[in-house]
């Protein structure tokens, strides 16, 4: 019963990611969802301000907090270590769910395109960022990233082999080192409506991910992998997939 249960928790936490992540992509383009990034008349700038950026603090420091391997360590004291990457997943979630709910509208205009050619090749351009997004989890392990991967060998009565996977490169990989990251920024950044809000939020997004990837994450790989992931960060630029000279 104990493995059954964490393997319907696994299956909860990553349905719950999956309705979020689909959210995600109706707010941030202002289509087919109830509440979006523009949505509502707003309660004046210097509250909507405060508000947002709240919200996105909030998300940045659960996201990437929890994310630190010595929280980890920490965590794993009192959550079980089969279901930390999928609690981590759902409390990501309910961050992003915050943001949704809570988010306050700042609907002034920084820039609309109005040719409908033009407006379709910005929607289809966003939609290739978030396509982005989506297989690259799969390109390094979609289920090991969601933490299905952990409560299905939990559930199989199979232990986590112990140490690092091997570093590898594949597809997207080969081209830039955080092509999530790309298409995240492809995705918030490809409107043809571009709202005072909207602007706040990209240009957040945008810092935070260069930031966390540049400080935090890049940091753990290092240390990880060692002159490996030296070597790959000489030759494949991080984010945009711009030629690089020899150095």
């Amino acid at each position: 019963m104990a493995r059954l249960s964490v393997l319907l928790y696994g299956a909860v936490c990553y349905a719950v990611f999956l309705v979020t992540f689909l959210y995600a992509i109706g707010f941030v383009a202002g289509l087919g969802v109830p509440k979006h990034i523009d949505s509502g008349t707003g309660d004046g700038v210097v509250r909507a301000l405060l508000v947002n950026l709240a919200l996105l603090t909030l998300f940045a420091v659960q996201h990437s907090g929890m994310a630190r391997p010595g929280f980890k360590r920490w965590w794993t004291r009192f959550v079980p270590e089969p279901i930390e990457r999928s609690t981590y997943v759902l409390l990501t979630s309910v961050a992003l769910i915050l943001l949704f709910w809570f988010w306050q509208p700042l609907p002034q205009l920084v820039w609309h395109v109005g040719n409908p050619a033009a407006r379709v090749f910005l929607y289809a351009l966003s939609a290739l960022g978030w396509l982005l997004v989506l297989t690259g989890t799969f390109v390094i392990s979609h289920f090991d990233l969601f933490g299905l991967k952990q409560v299905w060998q939990y559930s199989r009565g199979r232990r986590r082999p112990d140490g690092h996977a091997p570093f590898v490169t594949r597809a997207y990989y080969r081209i830039v080192r955080h092509p999530l990251m790309l298409g995240f920024l492809v995705a918030f950044w490809a409107t043809p409506t571009m709202t005072l809000g909207h602007l706040l939020f990209a240009l957040a997004t945008t810092g935070y991910i260069l930031v966390a990837v540049k400080c935090l994450e890049e940091r753990d790989l290092v240390a990880q992998y060692g002159d490996t992931y030296r070597e790959y960060q000489r030759r494949v630029p991080m984010i945009l997939p711009l030629p690089r000279r020899d150095r």
